[in-house]
């Protein structure tokens, strides 16, 4: 058998198989966000569902999906946000990371907003 036939059969498998993480996430219903309102100087918990908007204060918060890693894989959860003033003028849109809270948050003069998990 020629060195090439080895290859193929067995080393080429495990390359490929080393270099393709399998991601695998659960899709949640609820996601839980801590908001702070720095001027009233309260910080909250809210859970909104995926697919509908909430509004708290001044915001309104639509979440589009909420996933958590996979349940073997050290726990993390992920969130499609969008963000919008009263005025409907939008100040965040993305996923936020729980794990990595400072990746990218909702910052601005009045709210600070996190993803705590989802359910």
């Amino acid at each position: 058998m020629s060195i090439t036939k080895l290859f193929c059969l067995f080393v080429a498998p495990l390359f490929l198989l080393s270099n393709s993480p399998a991601f695998a996430y659960v899709e949640k219903d609820v996601a839980v966000l801590r908001i702070m309102n720095k001027a009233a100087g309260k910080t909250q918990v809210v859970p909104v569902k995926v697919g509908s908007k909430k509004q708290y204060d001044g915001l309104n918060i639509k979440v589009r999906n909420c996933k958590q890693s996979d349940p073997f894989d050290a726990e993390n959860f992920f969130a499609f946000l969008e963000i919008y003033t009263k005025t409907d003028e939008r100040i965040f849109s993305g996923w936020m990371n729980r794990n990595e809270p400072g990746q990218n948050p909702l910052q601005n003069d009045t709210y600070d907003v996190w993803l705590e998990k989802c359910e």
